[in-house]
């Protein structure tokens, strides 16, 4: 179960999350940040990261994606980041946190797979952000574990799990995709 679920990181807030001790965000890239393979940067994330930066968060990508892939986007962010993290596996997320010093009370994860960015998270203590996939095209790998992710959801909607909204209209998971309903 993440401790949120937010239709994008757009509608994180950060200043809630500071006011509670948090100060390193580790993000996953692909659907999290763009999507999926996308190597540019929209201006509106630019600004989300300044903005969170400015208010004393140091960012982190953590990606199971290969080096080369998380490696251009992280220059062009100018943000550090860990590839082929092997998610949900706790070395990259233990590895950011000493990086940057910050017990896992401070760290927050946000990510678009439950079974990978929140599963992981949530194991190592951060506090976690499921964020709504931005787009339905990923990776056939990520395309599998969404199958099992629907079940999941299933089980976290009736305890308790609250959809976000998104665009004017509620958004309700599929498992593979988010569908707008009106």
């Amino acid at each position: 179960m993440p401790n949120e679920f937010v239709a994008s990181v757009h509608e994180i807030d950060l200043t809630r999350l500071r006011r509670a001790g948090r100060r390193l965000i580790l993000c996953d890239l692909d659907n999290t940040l763009v999507p999926w393979n996308d190597p540019d940067v929209p201006e509106d994330l630019r600004s989300w990261i300044a903005r969170g930066q400015a208010m004393g968060f140091t960012f982190c990508i953590v990606s199971n994606n290969r080096g080369p892939r998380v490696q251009r986007f992280a220059e062009k962010t100018g943000l550090p980041h860990i590839a082929a993290a092997r998610k949900p596996k706790p070395e990259a997320f233990e590895e950011a946190m000493r990086r940057f010093s910050a017990r896992p009370e401070e760290t927050v994860m946000v990510g678009d797979q439950l079974l990978t960015d929140v599963r992981g998270g949530n194991r190592c203590g951060a506090y976690t952000i499921l964020v709504a996939p931005i787009h339905p095209r990923e990776w056939w790998g990520t395309r599998l574990v969404r199958i099992a992710e629907r079940f999941v959801m299933r089980r976290l909607l009736r305890r308790g799990l609250q959809v976000p909204h998104r665009g004017g209209g509620r958004m309700e998971g599929s498992g593979s995709s988010w569908k707008k309903r009106t």
